[in-house]
């Protein structure tokens, strides 16, 4: 196994001069999930040796529909096959080589998903000088997977500004295109992952990237990464932690089952008042009877914005049957609205899920040509402003979006009554 050996021109840095480099062979979604789950655990890291969350909240945080279980397991399985590895100098001056797997385990039972790191690998992700997390709200803007993995791999130097020299097989191993012989052509490589990946980190990201390489023999061997921040903010920039952590807003989302890292990244993100608002907001509706489970998923989906997602998904989820007594008009009406609205919600997820399968396959120049000619077609200012925050999950925008895809998947997006 080719080592990760790290190059840097800050001397003064050699002693953490580290990264941990997770393979690759992810999907966009696979990674996502990967992220939500370590912010999760951040704070019990060192001290716990297992760690669980609301299925649910952490489908609603990933992106997932939060019915589809064979999809969650998959990803889950995709993370325990993954490997991290990390090459470093220790306090002794000994290099020190590590690897594992990703999550060491995970079950789902109960509605609940327990899962675990490795606690050589644990003490390495809990560290800020090693490893760096990245910063939920930028996550969500990417529509790449080889784009979210260059963004990570990245982050991890944006203190000593450059990733310094990686092999040209380490790379394509961090890309997950190692097994694929067209991609030993540096001029493919460079065409179709590099150039794209970078252009979106810059276009969406909170650092920019400037690619470099050396050659060998007229031959390409080695690539590395000039890091720049943007100017946004990241996980770490969130102002006076302790008065964050006073806050009634940040106390108020851990009662509701909220890690306390989380709620510290969305109040630095949003804004004690903008979470305020929405918790406010779920009490609410848990007052009127629609929060049916645990708050957390459904004010994971309200904080992001799509809390209808969440309510529809509510409506899904009932299945108790009418009361002893005969219903009245009214309720019967409302037990109709209700299941209309469970099955326009598995309609709209399996619509969606199909254009994120046809997403997948694409590269990301496709990708992105694709989203701006369907930008170009919307003349509401405020379709426009739906799409741009929420993408394709923008509910507002859904008929279009579904009239759009419905000319560009060959088999076509699934009819009514099939999801």
């Amino acid at each position: 196994m080719t080592e990760f050996r790290q190059i840097t021109e800050r001397e003064s840095l050699r002693k953490h001069v580290a990264a941990i480099h997770i393979g690759g062979k992810l999907t966009l979604l696979q990674r996502k999930l990967s992220n939500c789950l370590l912010l999760h655990a951040y704070d019990d890291l060192t001290t716990k040796s297992s760690h669980r969350i609301d299925a649910e909240t952490l489908c609603a945080m990933s992106g997932y529909a939060s019915r589809d279980r064979d999809t969650l397991k998959a990803a889950l399985r995709a993370l325990a096959e993954t490997t991290a590895e990390w090459n470093m100098l220790g306090d002794d001056g000994e290099e020190e080589w590590g690897v594992s797997s990703l999550i060491s385990y995970a079950k789902l039972a109960g509605g609940v998903c327990e899962y675990a790191y490795a606690a050589p690998l644990a003490a390495k992700l809990y560290d800020p000088s090693v490893f760096s997390m990245i910063n939920m709200r930028i996550q969500r803007n990417f529509t790449s997977g080889h784009a979210l993995a260059l963004y990570e791999n990245c982050f991890r130097f944006v203190r000593t500004g450059s990733t310094g020299w990686w092999e040209i097989d380490v790379f394509r191993r961090l890309m997950g295109v190692d097994d694929s012989a067209y991609y030993e052509d540096f001029s493919k490589l460079n065409a179709k992952i590099i150039k794209p990946a970078v252009k979106e980190v810059n276009a969406v990201s909170d650092i920019s990237l400037v690619a470099e390489t050396r050659r060998e023999s007229r031959k390409v061997k080695f690539v590395r990464f000039l890091i720049t921040r943007n100017g946004q903010e990241t996980l770490f920039d969130l102002g006076d932690d302790d008065a964050v952590r006073k806050s009634e807003a940040f106390r108020r989302l851990v009662e509701n089952g909220v890690s306390a890292r989380l709620a510290q990244r969305w109040i630095g993100e949003h804004g004690e008042a903008y979470v305020s608002e929405k918790l406010d907001f779920v009490e609410e509706e848990r007052r009127k009877g629609r929060v049916r489970k645990t708050p957390a998923g459904y004010l994971t989906a309200a904080i992001n914005g799509d809390y209808r997602r969440a309510e529809a998904e509510e409506a899904a989820a009932v299945s108790a049957p009418l009361p002893p007594a005969v219903p009245s008009e009214a309720e019967l009406e409302e037990a109709r609205r209700e299941q209309e609205l469970a099955e326009e919600a598995r309609w709209r997820r399996a619509c969606l899920e199909a254009i994120e399968a046809n997403l997948e396959k694409r590269s990301s120049v496709s990708r992105k040509a694709i989203r701006d000619r369907f930008e170009l077609g919307l003349t509401d200012e405020f379709e426009k402003g739906q799409f741009r925050r929420y993408g394709w999950q923008a509910r507002g925008v859904f008929p279009k979006v579904h009239a759009f895809w419905s000319g560009l998947i060959p088999e076509g997006l699934p009819e009514r009554g099939e999801a």
